[in-house]
């Protein structure tokens, strides 16, 4: 990097990670990160804000739940199939 990361506005460093992270398909990174956002509204004295991203992240964890129920499981079949025999 030309530049000194430190140097960068906290925007900037946003764009950088999350764009490295899309490039990546960093998944954990992103989910890591969607996971502090609601603390870090909360400290940054936004707490409506953080809790209506508590509730969007429990809406997430929902659906990944429930993708085990047909007919979302019969949908996500072949998903599932790639997953296993390529880490089984």
């Amino acid at each position: 990097m030309t530049q000194n990361l430190d140097d960068l506005t906290s925007p900037e460093l946003h764009d950088r990670a999350v764009k490295l992270a899309r490039e990546r398909h960093d998944i954990g990174f992103l989910w890591e990160l969607l996971r502090a956002i609601p603390a870090a509204e909360a400290a940054s004295g936004d707490l409506e804000r953080s809790e209506t991203d508590i509730m969007r992240v429990f809406g997430l964890v929902t659906d990944l739940i429930g993708s085990g129920e047909e007919p979302l499981a019969d949908a996500l079949r072949p998903l599932y199939l790639d997953y296993l025999k390529s880490h089984s």
